[in-house]
């Protein structure tokens, strides 16, 4: 090995995390590791036949109707829809992870359903919406909001979690018809706490991926074991972690195709380069930004970012990424005031 692969290899392993070393110690993890193998056109046929059914097995994230909207170029993106109560309609967007999915907004989803109109965003790639082996990009997440934006014709407030909150700016500089904008614990405001988390620029990430593609099955075999989901989760929750929201994650990350997207989470092609600067700085749309602790995100850039006008940044004390979960009320609290100043 030349010292070029060895140096190589040293980031590749800085950046997949310590749990899937930890993860190799268990036979559920040895189990779910396999060599993949290019399939015949039979085979092919029969793989997307069994994906249209376990798809459709999937139980649904939160209540209310399972809708769709087609995204040129990738497919079909599905969201939850709640069309009673009343007041501008509400749109929920989950995080990016390797087991992401609507169920991480549900504590919000029962707070509000059938009080206003609320909608929960599935990204591609995760939860309900396809699938398929195909290039993830902040764009094409972005693209997907849009077309909810447009599908529901109407001014919206979003709430938007973690890397899904990069997503939400971009779709708000795009869009008027974005009237607010509540950030839950956003990455892109500083430093990651891990290699993972972050873009990679001067064509970093697209090779990072590259070299992680090479074993995908492996891969994503141990960082979807329940041990492993176990762990990640033990570090966004500052109490024990719900059964059902390991539970659910583990539901969704057996889903075909559930590597894809998260392999280009893991390699940082979907977080933006100097975020702060390139989307957050130049909204204007009123945003509150709620955090505490989180152990994959800083928030070096925050006091630059609440001394904008239309910025407000509440500390939900007590929490470590999903505020929405363990301080409900507290959350509700800061979403309303944000409501009053966007009307």
């Amino acid at each position: 090995m030349n010292r070029r692969e060895k140096k190589a290899n040293e980031k590749l392993l800085n950046i997949v995390p310590a749990v899937l070393a930890l993860a190799l110690l268990g036979s559920a993890a040895a189990q779910s590791v396999q060599v993949t193998r290019a399939p015949t056109a039979s085979q092919a046929q029969t793989a997307q036949a069994q994906a249209l059914q376990a798809a459709a097995s999937l139980r649904p994230a939160v209540g209310g109707e399972l809708r769709s909207l087609e995204l040129p170029g990738f497919g079909t993106v599905r969201y939850y829809a709640s069309d009673s109560g009343e007041g501008r309609p509400l749109v929920l967007t989950h995080s990016v992870n390797a087991a992401a999915s609507s169920y991480e907004m549900k504590p919000l989803w029962d707070a509000y359903a059938g009080k206003r109109p609320v909608y929960s965003l599935e990204w591609p790639g995760f939860g309900q919406s396809d699938r398929p082996d195909t290039r993830y990009s902040a764009e094409l997440m972005t693209q997907a909001l849009l077309a909810l934006v447009d599908q529901l014709d109407s001014d919206v407030d979003v709430v938007a979690l973690s890397l899904g909150s990069e997503f939400a700016a971009r779709a708000a500089l795009e869009e008027p018809r974005i009237r607010s904008l509540a950030l839950l614990s956003p990455s892109g405001l500083g430093k990651s706490r891990g290699g993972s988390q972050e873009s990679r620029e001067d064509g970093r990430s697209e090779q990072t991926y590259e070299r992680l593609s090479r074993f995908e099955g492996p891969l994503y075999g141990l960082i979807r074991s329940r041990p492993s989901i176990q762990y990640f989760l033990g570090k966004s929750f500052r109490g024990p972690v719900p059964e059902e929201v390991v539970q659910y994650a583990w539901e969704t990350s057996r889903q075909p195709g559930a590597v894809h997207a998260p392999l280009y989470f893991v390699s940082g092609t979907l977080f933006t380069p100097d975020a702060y600067d390139s989307i957050y700085s130049r909204l204007t749309v009123p945003t509150a930004v709620l955090y505490d602790q989180d152990a994959f995100v800083s928030f070096d850039r925050l006091p630059e970012f609440a001394a904008k006008r239309n910025v407000a940044a509440v500390r939900i004390a007590g929490t470590d990424g999903l505020p929405q979960w363990e301080q409900t009320a507290a959350v509700q609290q800061v979403l309303g005031d944000l409501w009053r100043q966007a009307r």
